[in-house]
């Protein structure tokens, strides 16, 4: 099969294809014939050993796939042979084939194709408990979305948008806060030229947001915690910005403010009820016409190509790999 693998940490351009062996599925396990595998922020991180769990060299990145069950390992019962499945693994998505834990996978849900469904689920999944699981989101609510026209900024803007919450978006352009607000967002801030606290608190009355949902970090989100309304919610997604950001945490004494973090790995270890919950309540976001936003579509020779797209932020929503 054809991988993608990483043989020194770096840059995406230090990324080659390479011919391996097919893998064998153990106990346990599932071999997916892979058919698309979406590009996150983690997986850049992972290619330059600076995310949070180290990846030993060599490996094959990519965290986020749809595709085809092709075999099961011993004593697996199901999904057969032939189902559609999206799945999350850790590394390597970025190949014609991957072995991943049955509990690890899931059915593609009705309506997306296989370039969608990879898309789909991390990012989704990560918005909608980000908003509604840890940060107790309703209807009504002003939210401000930071890097809104992201993987995750984009997908959390849509689910607030249709769970009646009043999004304000923040991005580093006029023409990402575009794509926010075709997303539904009620409003918008240029946080490269405009000022991040004063302006949320302008476009909500004064007030400030109910609740802030930052992937992005680095020095944007201490002015989201000062936008916030006393009594208000912060959750802390990830760091886009690269920069792990340092909260003076007299803000949060003096506001009244929670701040929680969100790791979807964790969530679906010790919280499964609400795991099931919430991909019940996409499904059903699904049926009624949501997709995320797929921006660019790569094949898998141009894997350097779309992770620096990502790596670098040229691009909106979401980046497919397909196995092509």
């Amino acid at each position: 099969m054809r991988a993608a693998r990483c043989t020194r940490y770096g840059p995406p351009d230090g990324l080659e294809v390479a011919e391996l062996d097919d893998p064998a599925p153990g106990p346990g396990e599932v071999l997916v014939r892979v058919h698309a595998a979406a590009v996150n922020f983690p997986d850049v991180l992972l290619i330059s050993n600076r995310y949070q769990v180290p990846a030993p060299l060599p490996f094959t990145p990519g965290s986020e796939f749809a595709g085809v069950v092709e075999a099961l390992g011993p004593d697996v019962a199901g999904p057969a042979v032939g189902t559609p499945v999206a799945g999350a693994v850790l590394t390597g998505a970025f190949a014609e084939r991957v072995v991943v834990p049955v509990a690890g996978l899931r059915p593609v849900p009705d309506g997306l194709d296989m370039v969608h469904a990879a898309a789909f689920h991390v990012t989704y999944a990560t918005a909608y408990h980000s908003l509604v699981t840890v940060g107790q989101g309703t209807a009504g609510e002003w939210t401000a979305v930071l890097g809104a026209a992201g993987g995750v900024g984009s997908a959390t803007v849509d689910i607030a948008t249709r769970l009646g919450m009043r999004v304000v978006a923040a991005a580093s352009s006029a023409e990402r806060l575009a794509v926010a607000r075709k997303l539904g967002a009620e409003a918008g801030v240029d946080y490269v030229h405009e000022d991040l606290k004063t302006r949320v608190r302008e476009l909500t009355g004064g007030e400030g947001a109910h609740l802030v949902i930052d992937p992005v970090g680095g020095d944007h989100a201490e002015a989201a915690l000062r936008a916030l309304r006393r009594g208000g919610r912060f959750v802390t997604v990830g760091y886009a910005d690269g920069k792990i950001p340092r909260i003076p945490l007299n803000l949060v004494l003096l506001k009244d403010a929670v701040v929680r973090g969100f790791e979807i790995r964790m969530l679906r270890q010790y919280a499964p009820d609400a795991v099931a919950a919430g991909d019940r309540a996409l499904a059903r976001m699904v049926r009624d016409g949501m997709r995320p936003l797929v921006s660019r579509v790569h094949p898998l020779a141009e894997v350097a190509a779309a992770l620096t797209d990502v790596a670098e932020r040229r691009t909106t929503g979401k980046v497919v790999i397909e196995m092509r």
